[in-house]
């Protein structure tokens, strides 16, 4: 009986669902059951999901925590991640990725040297003849601080005052010839050069620190392979490696 049945419904035509008629064409395609079908599970989708976030909402502990707090923040009513702090620069994770401890260390012991010889030549001179420093003078009086006069005080011109180096008394200029130049075009280029050796030498120590610190995070790395249990003090940053304390090992 069963057979008898497929092969009765092997001869019997496909159902088919009737198109839009034509004084409703104007409204668009007829839906059919597999567009409502479609349409229906999407619809029961969204309600379903709806109803499990209510019921999330409503079981959920005002005291929980989740480690996600700690790392967001609200933003207009929006959770957004906070940023990381910056932890190396481009420069040092190129240095680091292409050359080795030993290369650094080379680099940092030749600006170190030449560091060294910049500052035996330039005398820690300031380069704009200001005094940083302060020099206090203390008298017994009010008249004697309303009378002071520091360059007869200090016994020399009142041209030299300001300067830092090169301050020679009145008996000295009277005594002795001027060496060296006094065009002023001349003394002009010296100053100009006196500058740039002074921005050299700045420049200079800044790039000796960065290859200390490249060579520290590099030989940080180095120790962070051994296997002895260790604890992050502090977090890497663009200036300091990360600090890490070992846990103590006898060697035998």
């Amino acid at each position: 009986m069963s057979s008898f049945r497929k092969a009765l419904k092997s001869q019997q035509r496909n159902h088919r669902e009737r198109s839009q008629p034509g004084f409703r064409k104007h409204l668009g395609l007829l839906e059919k059951k597999k567009d409502y079908k479609l349409r229906a599970d999407d619809y029961h989708k969204k309600q379903n999901t709806l109803a499990a976030l209510r019921k999330k909402a409503l079981d959920k502990n005002p005291d929980e925590f989740y480690y996600k707090m700690i790392s967001s923040q609200l933003e207009d009513g929006v959770h957004a991640k906070k940023e990381k702090a910056e932890e190396m620069t481009e420069e040092q994770l190129k240095v680091m990725r292409t050359q080795d401890i030993k290369y650094v260390e080379m680099k940092r012991v030749s600006e170190a040297k030449k560091i060294e010889r910049l500052k035996s030549e330039l005398h820690l001179l300031d380069a704009e003849g200001k005094q940083k420093n302060k020099h206090t003078f203390f008298v017994d009086t009010k008249k004697e601080v309303d009378e002071f006069d520091l360059s007869s005080h200090l016994n020399t011109a009142p041209e030299l005052v300001d300067r830092v180096y090169n301050r020679p008394t009145l008996e000295t200029l009277e005594r002795c010839r001027i060496q060296g130049t006094t065009d002023p075009f001349t003394l002009q280029k010296l100053v100009r050069q006196r500058k740039h050796q002074y921005k050299m030498l700045s420049q200079r120590i800044e790039r000796e620190k960065k290859m200390f610190v490249i060579g520290q995070k590099i030989q940080t790395r180095k120790d962070l392979a051994d296997k002895t249990k260790k604890v992050k003090v502090s977090k890497e940053t663009p200036n300091t490696p990360a600090i890490y304390r070992f846990e103590a090992k006898r060697k035998r």
